[in-house]
């Protein structure tokens, strides 16, 4: 687990990679690799630099509270230079493994970034695709002020997301376990069978 930073600290890559001549920098997190159903989602999200415009309190969205995730989040979507959020549905995690998921789901949030990345900080040692240079940092949530940022997004758009298919599929609990593999999520599976939004490469046991 990664001690808390500082606000210099967490913007460490950032400067870097502005110093190296970088203006539109984009941070890119995932959220929604190991649940048992749903999609996962990805977000790419650009913020400005300057002192004035910085947001208070950006870290790994798994360590803050919803309250703090739903505020931060409207801050950022506030002041953010471009954000952009993609999902990929479990049918197609399914067909390519979560991985390849993951990294197609990242492409196309910097793809749909309404203004054009020049450098991509990703998180965790994950390479994409893409032809803009790019930087991975392992514990990049915690660590990288950007994506902090983009792991709040993906985070606050998937419980949302998950909240609305636990009305659509009543009984798995979904707006509890947002589709983890919690002991009552399980239960379920074995009681009412899989749903359409279940990833079957995940469920076989069950």
């Amino acid at each position: 687990m990664t001690e808390k930073k500082s606000m210099e600290e967490k913007l460490f890559h950032e400067r870097e990679a502005a110093r190296a001549g970088y203006r539109f920098i984009a941070g890119v997190d995932e959220v929604g690799r190991g649940p048992l159903a749903g999609p996962v989602v990805a977000a790419a999200v650009i913020l400005p630099l300057e002192a004035e415009r910085l947001i208070e309190g950006i870290d790994d969205s798994k360590k803050l509270s919803p309250a703090a995730r739903e505020r931060l989040a409207g801050l950022i979507r506030e002041r953010a230079v471009a954000y952009s959020i993609a999902q990929v549905d479990a049918k197609t995690i399914d067909e390519i493994n979560i991985l390849q998921a993951t990294r197609l789901c990242m492409k196309k949030a910097i793809a749909s970034l309404s203004v054009n990345a020049d450098m991509v900080l990703t998180d965790g040692n994950m390479t994409l695709d893409i032809s803009l240079p790019q930087k991975s940092i392992v514990h990049g949530d915690a660590l990288s002020y950007s994506i902090g940022a983009a792991s709040i997004l993906a985070k606050v758009y998937r419980d949302a997301l998950m909240d609305g298919y636990a009305r659509e599929y009543p009984g798995y609990g979904f707006e509890k376990n947002k589709g983890y593999g919690t002991a009552a999520h399980i239960a379920a599976i074995r009681e009412n069978g899989l749903c359409a939004i279940h990833r079957r490469t995940f469920t076989k046991k069950f």
